[in-house]
C-alpha cells in the first residue's frame, strides 16, 4: 500500500518522474561500468616459440689462479709455539727457518742420554779390560774356562749396552733438531696456522707454502659442467710433462683465461684435473685448469674467468630473464595460443651464463614460453603475445 501510494504520489508530478527516469539512467550506467571493470585483464607478455638448435656449447667460469702444488709445513713433534719467523705472503726458500718450539724438553732429554751413554762406555771400557785379563789368564789355564766365558759374555753385555744408548742419544738429537722447522721447498707463505705461546701437536699447519712453479686456474663448477668438461687421455698425458706449448694436446679444448681485473691479460690453460666428490657445502666440483706460460699479472689469488667449450648436444637456449621459482623448483610460463592463457611448466636447467640458459628437459620444440613480465602473471591469466 505504501508502495503504490509513493509511486502514485511520484507519478502524479511529471518532474520527479522525470528526476527518477534519470536516476534509474545513472544507476544502469554505473553498473555497466562496473561490469567493464571487472573483465579479465589481458597482460601483454614477450615471448619465444621454442626451437631445438644445436648450442655452442661456450660457458663462462670465474676461479681464482693457485699454486700447482701447495704444502703445509709442520712440526713432527708436540710442544709450545715460541716463534714463527714468517707471515702472509713472505718469500722462502730452502733451508729457511720459518718457526720454533720450546726445545727445554728436548735439551733435558738429549743431556739425560748423553750421561746414559757415558755410564755405559765406562762399563764396556771396565768390561774389555776384563776380558782382556781372562784371556791370557786361560791360556795359563790360571782361571776357569767358565770364567773366560763370563768374561765374554759381560764384554759383548756392555757393547750392546753402547749400542743401544747411542741410538737414544741419536733421537734425543734429531727430536731437539725437531723443535727448529725449516723450509723444504721455495715459494710464497699463503696461510698461517697457530700463534706463538699455542701449543701446537705434531703435524699441525705452521704455514701453508705455495710452491713456485706451476700454476692454475680454479674453478668450482656444477655437475653438468663437470661431465662435459673438455678431459681426455691425451691431454691428460701431456699435461704430465712441463706443459708448454709444443705438447701434443688438442689445441680445441683449450680454455681462454682472462685476469678479471683486466681481460687484456690472458693466458690458455688445460684443464688438468676434475674433482671427483663435490664439495658438500656448495655441491659443485673444483676443475683445475694448468695456465701455460701465465703473465707475471696473474698473481696466485687472482680472480679469473675461463672460458670453456663443452661437448655439448643439442638443447634449446632461453634467456635468464624467463626463468622464476615455484614450489622450490626452476619453472617458465607457457602460452596456450588457442585460450590466450599461461600456465606454469617446471624445467631442468643443464648450463648457465649472465644472459641465457640451456634447458635440459620440459620443454619441446613449438612451445611458446613468456620471456619478459613474468613476474606479474598467474596461472589462467589472460595474456597477448608479442613476439621477441
Amino acid at each position: 500500500m505504501t508502495v503504490n501510494f509513493a509511486f502514485k504520489r511520484i507519478g502524479s508530478s511529471p518532474g520527479l518522474g522525470i528526476f527518477f527516469a534519470l536516476a534509474v539512467l545513472a544507476l544502469l550506467s554505473g553498473c555497466r561500468r562496473a561490469d567493464e571493470a571487472a573483465a579479465p585483464e589481458v597482460r601483454p607478455v614477450r615471448v619465444q616459440q621454442i626451437a631445438t638448435s644445436a648450442v655452442d656449447g661456450m660457458v663462462m667460469l670465474t676461479g681464482t689462479v693457485q699454486a700447482q702444488t701447495e704444502i703445509n709445513q709442520s712440526f713432527r713433534i708436540d710442544g709450545r709455539l715460541i716463534e714463527r719467523a714468517v707471515d702472509v705472503g713472505d718469500n722462502v726458500i730452502p733451508g729457511q727457518l720459518i718457526a720454533r718450539l720450546d726445545p727445554q724438553n728436548e735439551e733435558s732429554a738429549l743431556l739425560s742420554a748423553r750421561a746414559q751413554l757415558a755410564g755405559a762406555n765406562a762399563q764396556l771400557v771396565e768390561a774389555r779390560a776384563n776380558y782382556n785379563r781372562m784371556a791370557e789368564l786361560v791360556v795359563e789355564d790360571a782361571v776357569s774356562r767358565a770364567q773366560f766365558d763370563q768374561a765374554k759374555a759381560l764384554l759383548q753385555s756392555a757393547e750392546a749396552q753402547v749400542l743401544s744408548v747411542q741410538g737414544q742419544v741419536n733421537l734425543a738429537q734429531n727430536r731437539l733438531s725437531y723443535t727448529r722447522l725449516f723450509a723444504d721447498v721455495a715459494g710464497v707463505v699463503t696461510a698461517r696456522g697457530p700463534e706463538p705461546g699455542e701449543v701446537v701437536s705434531a703435524g699441525r699447519m705452521i704455514v701453508q707454502v705455495a710452491q713456485d712453479g706451476a700454476r692454475d686456474a680454479v674453478f668450482d663448477v656444477p655437475a653438468q659442467i663437470k661431465d662435459a668438461a673438455p678431459l681426455d687421455p691425451k691431454i691428460a698425458a701431456s699435461l704430465g710433462r712441463d706443459g708448454k706449448p709444443g705438447d701434443k694436446a688438442d689445441s680445441s679444448r683449450d680454455l681462454s683465461v682472462a685476469l678479471a681485473m683486466n681481460p687484456k691479460v690472458t693466458a690458455i690453460g688445460r684443464v688438468r684435473e676434475v674433482a671427483p666428490r663435490a664439495d658438500p657445502v656448495t655441491g659443485t666440483f673444483a676443475v683445475r685448469v694448468r695456465l701455460i706460460n701465465p703473465p707475471a699479472a696473474m698473481r696466485l689469488g687472482s680472480t679469473v674467468t675461463g672460458r670453456m667449450r663443452l661437448d655439448a648436444p643439442p638443447g634449446i637456449a632461453l634467456p635468464s630473464a624467463a626463468l622464476m621459482r615455484a614450489d622450490g623448483k626452476t619453472a617458465v610460463w607457457i602460452v596456450d595460443p588457442k585460450a590466450g592463457t599461461v600456465s606454469l611448466r617446471n624445467i631442468a636447467v643443464s648450463a648457465a651464463d649472465a644472459t641465457s640458459v640451456q634447458v635440459a628437459s620440459g620443454l619441446s620444440a613449438g612451445d611458446v614460453v613468456v620471456t619478459a613480465g613474468v613476474q606479474a602473471l598467474r596461472p589462467g591469466q589472460k595474456v597477448r603475445m608479442i613476439e621477441n
